[in-house]
């Protein structure tokens, strides 16, 4: 009976520990899904939107539908397919409106869309995009979804957002550089004596 009683007891404990361990486990994946989420949205809008809204006043509406040559996209084609990109992938992926996305037209536009209207879509688009974002919860970052066919989870589905904005961002800067022909002030190293406000990626 003793054996029996001591066996019950390491049971219960392993079970014990089991537990506590997967609590720390629960406790660690929100914090990481609470982070992304934060990071991904402060990126969206504060890093990724006013840098285009920036280039878009800088330019021409002639020079936002420049193209350097036919295998190359314009600042405005870009702009449609970055808001096609995130419709697709955040709204209605992640958010589940219905995908109404061509495209094959974000490419074929050839303007003149004005730059107020082009500024104003991408504005409605990140804002919508970012309450999709402030609303999943960690099991919706775990969770497989299909996406222009692919099969990814939320965590791939924002991340390749993420990426894909800022990747047509470069782009989008490189051309309001080459028309400008000045630096754009967007990138500021910290110094030894920057505030830690300042030290934030």
């Amino acid at each position: 009976m003793a054996v029996k009683t001591v066996k019950t007891k390491r049971k219960r404990e392993r079970v014990r520990r089991a537990a506590a361990a997967g609590a720390r486990r629960g406790v660690a994946e929100t914090r990481l899904a609470e982070l992304c989420l934060r990071q991904w949205r402060s990126r969206l809008e504060e890093r990724f939107l006013p840098r285009i809204i920036e280039c878009l006043a800088q330019l021409s509406e002639e020079e936002i539908w420049w193209r350097p040559n036919a295998a190359s996209n314009s600042v405005g084609n870009l702009l449609l397919h970055l808001c096609g990109n995130m419709r697709q992938w955040i709204i209605s992926g992640l958010g589940g409106a219905a995908d109404i996305r061509e495209r094959d037209r974000e490419f074929a536009e050839r303007g003149p869309i004005g730059r107020d209207a082009l500024r104003d879509e991408l504005q409605r688009t990140i804002k919508e995009s970012c309450a999709v974002l402030a609303r999943l919860k960690p099991g919706d970052l775990t969770r497989r979804y299909r996406i222009q066919q692919y099969d990814v989870t939320g965590y791939q589905a924002a991340a390749q957002v993420e990426e894909h904005v800022a990747y047509h961002l470069g782009q989008i800067i490189y051309v309001t550089k080459l028309k400008r022909g000045k630096d754009l002030g967007f990138t500021r190293l910290p110094s030894a004596s920057s505030a830690a406000s300042e030290r934030q990626l």
